[in-house]
């Protein structure tokens, strides 16, 4: 049966790449975002994966962009549908949040086809994610740095819980993040879709990083395996798992010298990182309230007092 996505189209064995127009620009042009169509020879599952729905998240592209010419759809059974950049009006200007209305493009889930522009977006991408039995939405630690990562954001109570967290292994970051999610998340809306979501959290920065999207391929991969996209086997491996978050600011303004690496196991007591003058004398010492591990990092050193310096994964368990 032929499969269609915006402009694209493809029967069983092809593959096919066009534009799902979602509205206008201030000029009156209209616009849409980039999709493709992967229609394998046999029956399966669909699998919806779309990027950037923060506009500066670049990763989940750069996975894209490298696991599409992989893709076979002779040898695939089912059928992947794929958005590669939601947020178009961040990503023109490197961005994280849609210019047009100042939103946060993943607080707008499920969506309003009348609504905003990125409520508009939402709607659009979600009414094709749902067509799906699985989704992947790749994300990546914006400005900060970050280990790679798995998000399931649907919260321990919720029915679809086991499905998301095997998801989540399946992908098989070595990294999980179990903590219910805000509002608006495409992988909160979903699961109450009934459809198994999480995010993909690859790595942090801006820009490109290839360590990160190697890892993103790897995990695509690793998910079409297991659900049986690909004839391949794909075993399922421990992962590590954070239950909770705890964030740290800086106390006094200056430079921060971070005394633990990204993924290093942290107790509580020991020291985090120092706040110094540009002449190297320390004026303050920041100690972890709790075990854990230093999961994320502000990218530059340089910080005011009260901002953003750390985030310890707490609560660790393994699964």
């Amino acid at each position: 049966m032929t499969t269609t996505l915006g402009t694209a189209s493809a029967d069983p064995g092809e593959i096919d790449t066009g534009r799902l127009e979602v509205g206008e620009t201030r000029d009156g042009s209209s616009f849409g975002l980039p999709v493709a169509v992967v229609n394998g020879a046999s029956p399966g599952k669909t699998l919806y994966m779309q990027a950037v729905s923060d506009g500066d998240e670049l990763n989940g592209i750069g996975v894209i962009q490298r696991v599409v010419p992989r893709l076979d759809p002779a040898e695939i059974s089912g059928t992947i549908l794929i958005v590669g950049i939601v947020n178009y009006h961040a990503f023109q200007v490197a961005e994280h949040r849609n210019p047009i209305d100042d939103t946060k493009m993943n607080r707008a889930y499920p969506g309003n086809e009348n609504g905003t522009s990125s409520e508009r977006i939402a709607a659009a991408t979600f009414d094709v994610a749902t067509r799906a039995d699985i989704i992947l939405d790749l994300h990546q630690g914006s400005t900060s740095r970050m280990i790679d990562e798995v998000r399931v954001r649907c919260g321990k109570r919720h029915r679809l819980y086991e499905d998301c967290l095997e998801l989540a292994k399946a992908f098989g970051c070595g990294y999980v993040l179990d903590q219910k999610g805000p509002d608006g998340q495409l992988a909160r809306a979903a699961p109450d879709e009934g459809i198994p979501t999480i995010d993909p959290e690859l790595g942090g920065t801006v820009g490109w990083d290839e360590t990160s999207i190697r890892k993103g391929v790897e995990g695509v991969f690793n998910v079409l395996r297991y659900y049986d996209f690909l004839a391949e086997s794909h075993d399922l491996e421990r992962q590590t798992r954070a239950n909770g978050f705890e964030q740290y600011g800086a106390p006094n303004g200056g430079l921060v010298d971070f005394e633990k690496d990204l993924g290093d196991r942290v107790a509580r007591g020991e020291t985090l990182f120092e706040v110094t003058t540009a002449f190297g004398e320390t004026k303050a010492t920041v100690t972890a309230d709790s075990d854990g591990i230093l999961w994320r990092t502000r990218r530059l050193p340089q910080v005011a007092s009260g901002e953003y310096v750390c985030s310890v994964g707490t609560d660790i368990d393994s699964y």
